[in-house]
């Protein structure tokens, strides 16, 4: 992974002219005044944990797998936020632990809890560093020191039940991984998000991830059937079914948790067997409001396809579906409908005349395929765009279809109020009975601060979502970008709750201190 940006540094490419050019024309942006810092230049704090406290956590996990060098701090600093890459490009790594960490047993995990916790070392569990909320910057206020546990040794598939449809694995396995290994028996997780090549199955859980065939698959929550979690307090083992009423479902306390209360060593996954065909295709709708009609029909009515998003008329001339040759959109707005598994012909003609009626367009496979073959790409547009001198940055939210249209109009007013004359995108990317989620992408020019000027206007953009009654993230999580918002949307009661839990099985407060609870 790319130190100061997204993904394979060899994938990384330059904006053609004539889109630097677009984008000063309509927008303004100018090249940055200084260039990105090289890795070596990055300016990080002398490491402040003592070397009885270095040589304490080489007894627990081999010194072999203690890290302090420049280079391995750098690295585990921050997530991939537009925030956090501008911070690394500017050359400020402030926030980088003090040592990185890799266990390679759940005893080793636990001991190491056990020991930050007597010692007052923060600990941030790192899977892989893809967090876009600010959820792996720990707060050093009061710690002796802050570990990075990289959980990159935990990295088995553990077992596979195909009776029950079941795979155990521990956390540290990467998504491609992960599929790699169930393709070999027939099986697959389904889980695709834009963070697919490089996150963790653990990093999965801990930010209730949703992937881009979720309509079909499921959220990655909705797959997690068991947990075992190393926390200061002890161990928590959970999941004994697939469903029970033997009290709230403790599970729930640890998916979405971003692991402020423990540490995730093994995750019992529900499988499906491998799709024998997979099809994609574009429709056009006229407007996004007849578009929203038509797949909140697929989502109400059936049939609905594994994969099914909207992007508004913005996204749709953009061409931001088709991340590798942006500027080559169309009009109205583009649906992308996948089918996945058996009875593809059939269930993709009934859910095709259900779009026709609404009034859809059929694209073909074409648009379908532009889609699947760049769905991971947008990542390093927006390294791209960042070189440039524009601040390109997401975010997400979710609300019931009644309150959509009020949601997706607070947000775009928010973000034109914060940033004067931006470019905001969106699209439906997930899609429920009752509801879904709004995805949008804005382009803005680069100020003096960057960092500043979008915090400033992400502020504005949470209290707006939190004023219009949609949730402050639908997956990227809460991490530190989003938790005074969260704390308005649950309320004084739920905030109560969240600390009691803290201080139950985190009672020194070393897990990811600053993260996820108000």
């Amino acid at each position: 992974m790319l130190w100061s940006g997204w993904g394979d540094p060899a994938k990384a490419r330059e904006l053609p002219e004539e889109i630097r050019v677009l984008l000063h024309d309509l927008l303004g942006v100018r090249a940055p005044q200084a260039p990105a810092a090289a890795l070596e230049s990055v300016r990080v704090p002398p490491v402040a944990l003592s070397g009885a406290h270095l040589d304490a956590l080489g007894r627990a996990v081999g010194p072999e797998h203690v890290l302090t060098s420049h280079e391995a701090r750098v690295r585990h600093t921050r997530g991939k936020s537009t925030p956090d890459l501008l911070r690394m490009r500017a050359g400020d790594g402030s926030d980088a632990p003090d040592a990185v960490v890799l266990p390679g047993s759940h005893d080793e995990v636990a001991e190491l809890l056990r020991l930050c916790s007597a010692e007052r070392v923060a600990v941030v569990p790192f899977g892989g560093g893809t967090s876009v909320v600010g959820g792996l910057a720990a707060s050093r206020e009061g710690f002796a020191g802050v570990v990075a546990l990289d959980l990159s040794r935990l990295d088995r598939l553990l077992a596979v039940d195909e009776e029950s449809m079941l795979a155990t694995f521990e956390p540290g396995v990467r998504a491609p991984e992960a599929e790699r290994l169930l393709a070999a028996r027939g099986l697959t997780l389904g889980h695709f998000p834009q963070s697919f090549e490089y996150a963790s199955l653990g990093g999965f859980a801990a930010a209730r991830s949703s992937g881009q065939a979720s309509a079909g698959y499921g959220r990655f929550d909705d797959m997690v059937m068991g947990l075992t979690v190393a926390t200061p307090a002890g161990t928590l083992d959970l999941g004994r079914a697939p469903r029970s009423a033997a009290g709230p479902d403790l599970r729930q306390l640890v998916l979405g948790s971003e692991g402020a209360f423990g540490v995730i060593t093994a995750l019992r996954l529900r499988v499906r067997r491998a799709p024998a065909e997979r099809v994609y295709e574009g429709w056009r709708f006229a407007s996004f409001a007849e578009g929203t009609a038509a797949v909140r029909a697929l989502a109400q009515e059936g049939p609905l396809p594994t994969v099914l998003r909207l992007s508004d008329e913005t996204e749709t001339m953009i061409g931001l579906a088709r991340p590798d040759a942006i500027g080559q959109g169309g009009s109205g707005c583009l649906v992308i409908s996948g089918y996945e598994g058996d009875a593809v012909a059939e269930r993709r003609a009934a859910a095709s005349a259900v779009l026709r009626r609404a009034g859809g367009e059929p694209l073909g496979t074409g648009p379908g395929q532009a889609w699947e073959h760049g769905r991971f790409s947008a990542p390093y547009l927006r390294d791209s765009l960042l070189a440039a001198g524009a601040t390109v940055e997401t975010l997400e939210t979710a609300g019931f279809w009644s309150n959509l249209p009020r949601l997706y109009d607070a947000v775009r007013l928010a973000l034109l109020g914060a940033l004067g004359s931006p470019l905001v995108m969106c699209h439906v990317s997930h899609v429920y009975e009752t509801g879904a989620s709004l995805y949008f992408t804005v382009v803005t020019p680069q100020e003096g601060d960057p960092v500043e000027q979008w915090e400033r206007a992400k502020r504005q953009v949470s209290a707006a979502v939190v004023e219009a009654g949609g949730t402050v993230s639908h997956h990227h999580g809460v991490g530190r970008d989003h938790r005074e918002a969260y704390a308005r949307e649950i309320g004084p009661a739920g905030v109560a709750v969240l600390r009691a839990v803290k201080a139950g099985l985190d009672p020194a407060g070393v897990l990811n201190p600053g993260v996820l609870i108000p």
